[in-house]
């Protein structure tokens, strides 16, 4: 599997250049952006770079006689700093793929500067269905899962169970906004109805506000569409609210096995 995910980004740059031979001083050079302090960092983070270190390893260092050279950034959750380091690397250091990229957000801009200099970006981490939607680029792959993924998945087994009104605590970026809009698509086409809704901060530790308007919104789900740290907080602080107890589900639409282990037991009634 990582032998092909490895001569996957060197077909695709090699497409992206014009020709296979092109290989710029004769190095395969694959930058890895993630998140590696922040809220997103269990699920990706170090655990990203070394994959795909483990990946060209696995490849034998090689391909097509070039060395292949893995180097990462932190882009911090923030777009400013992302897109520098993208551009910085397409323009400066010679990189020949982006991957991961967790952060919508981000990845959304990182995007738009690989389809402008015609470089590849393959990303793993990042969710928003646009990427393959609205933002769909020929240079761009995104595989493992996205929003509308999720979203169908989710809603669509919860409303064959009677659970027909929602109310969402959403992340206010890129991927909050996809994911409760892809939910609601399936909610109302199969008879379901959203009765409120409520954004936040990125990285919020304090979710008690939120989650008293979910509790008055009388709604049988509240759905969660956020990710990483945020899903592990607001679960946390729900089940400290009672919203099980008190006739609620919560229904995580992102959450990752590393969630569920930093939630540990205690909220495993919720």
């Amino acid at each position: 599997m990582m032998r092909l995910i490895v001569l996957s980004i060197f077909l695709a740059a090699g497409a992206a250049a014009g020709a296979f031979a092109q290989i710029s001083d004769n190095v395969v050079k694959i930058g890895v952006l993630t998140d590696q302090s922040g809220n997103f960092s269990a699920l990706s983070g170090a655990g990203s770079v070394v994959a795909a270190e483990m990946a060209a390893a696995d490849f034998g260092g090689t391909v097509a006689g070039s060395k292949i050279e893995i180097i990462n950034a932190d882009h911090q959750n923030k777009a400013d700093i992302g897109l520098a380091i993208a551009r910085r690397w397409y323009d400066v250091d010679r990189v020949d793929a982006i991957v991961d990229v967790p952060n919508s957000a981000i990845v959304l801009g990182v995007q738009q500067i690989a389809k402008e200099r015609n470089r590849v970006l393959l990303v793993s981490g990042g969710g928003t269905a646009d990427l393959t939607g609205k933002a769909c680029s020929p240079v761009g792959i995104h595989w493992t899962w996205d929003t509308y993924a999720l979203a169908v998945g989710t809603a669509r087994a919860m409303l064959q169970q009677g659970d027909d009104t929602w109310f969402f605590l959403t992340a206010d970026f890129a991927f909050g906004a996809a994911m409760q809009r892809d939910a609601t698509m399936v909610i109302q086409g199969g008879g379901g109805k959203v009765v409120g809704g409520v954004k936040h901060p990125l990285e919020t530790a304090d979710f008690s506000s939120f989650l008293l308007q979910a509790q008055g919104s009388g709604a049988k789900v509240v759905a969660l569409a956020n990710g990483g740290g945020d899903t592990i907080n607001s679960i946390k602080q729900a089940a400290e609210f009672g919203l099980a107890e008190k006739g609620q589900k919560l229904a995580a639409l992102a959450i990752n096995i590393t969630d569920v282990h930093s939630l540990g037991l205690e909220p495993r009634r919720v």
